[in-house]
């Protein structure tokens, strides 16, 4: 079951539901006549809800699931289980036309600033060519549409005639953004959108985007690595671990109180700038274990500190408060 739907004023909103989302990619042994024997859980059994207008904060170490996620609500990637409602309706359930109608309204905006810009297209045709896609406005108004989104993410209407290699990191995530907004999305997946650009970077994008979405309303899943990032511009924070979520609540309450181990040593590695204060870092001991063959019970008990026998044997449920603090674990 959908968590918002524990979650009181959020029903009345909602624009993207995950359900038990799930991805498991094959793996297939010989060559002669290939055979399946076994699959890369990347994704579990993820399940979220985002309002409109608000920001989710999808949270986890490198190879967690995150990026899978996102691309599996685009439908890059097809998912394996589960159901994506968007504006209530599936869209699991949709063809390959249907849905590429559909992804006016879904954006994306990628990690790496630089290779998912085509180095062939000027600024301007790049950021023209959705609207072209979905035949929005006349070649005047496009261009106008071009000028006004340079202007509005920092940058000057006079790149548009320019290339991508001619811009920095920064600037070029900046047309990313712009390239998003070309064709007025509800809502838009960023994919580590800043872990590519230096830190003084990162915070002229994030403050590039939490404008923007208070000037236009906008919904976003902001997929991150980095606590300390995620922090600045959610609304709610999941936390997720090996293809599962184990924690989901207000930004607030997860940094003031993880109830989850996993979220408590997530947030005790944030660095403090403050050389004089002491800081206790909880340290997981041993590796994250392989997707393609995950521990029975909690995924998590081969690296917590609390683990009993039923964490080795029973998966804990997401469960919460009429807060909206859900946690996975059999010991909160």
């Amino acid at each position: 079951m959908p968590l918002v739907l524990e979650m009181g004023d959020f029903m009345a909103e909602i624009v993207l539901d995950v359900v038990n989302l799930k991805k498991h990619f094959p793996i297939n042994k010989g060559l002669i006549i290939p055979k399946m024997v076994g699959a890369v859980k990347a994704v579990d059994g993820v399940s979220f809800s985002i309002k409109k207008g608000e920001t989710l904060g999808l949270v986890g170490e490198s190879g967690c699931g995150k990026s899978t996620t996102g691309r599996c609500i685009l439908r890059l990637l097809e998912p394996s289980d589960g159901k994506i409602i968007f504006k209530g309706q599936d869209i699991t359930e949709l063809d390959s036309s249907k849905m590429r109608h559909l992804r006016k309204d879904i954006q994306i905006i990628f990690q790496d600033p630089y290779a998912s810009l085509n180095p062939r297209l000027t600024v301007g045709d790049m950021i023209s060519e959705p609207m072209r896609n979905f035949q929005i406005g006349d070649k005047v108004s496009q261009q106008k549409r071009v000028q006004d989104l340079l202007e509005i993410v920092g940058l000057s209407s006079y790149h548009a005639s320019r290339y991508p290699h001619e811009f920095s990191g920064g600037q070029r995530q900046r047309i990313g953004i712009a390239r998003a907004l070309s064709v007025d999305p509800e809502l838009i997946i960023c994919d580590e959108p800043v872990s590519a650009l230096d830190v003084s970077i990162q915070a002229q994008v994030i403050n590039l985007l939490k404008d923007l979405q208070e000037q236009l309303n906008l919904t976003l899943l902001f997929i991150a690595h980095d606590l300390s990032v995620v922090r600045h511009i959610s609304d709610r924070v999941a936390v997720m671990y090996l293809g599962k979520i184990v924690e989901v609540a207000d930004y607030k309450e997860l940094y003031k109180n993880p109830l989850h181990p996993y979220s408590q040593a997530l947030l005790s590695a944030i660095p403090v700038p403050n050389p004089k204060l002491k800081k206790n870092r909880i340290i997981l001991t041993g590796d994250v274990p392989s997707p393609s063959n995950p521990p029975e019970g909690c995924t998590f008990h081969t690296r917590c500190s609390k683990v009993t026998d039923i964490c080795k044997q029973e998966s804990p449920q997401l469960v919460g408060d009429k807060t909206g603090h859900f946690v996975a674990c059999h010991h909160v």
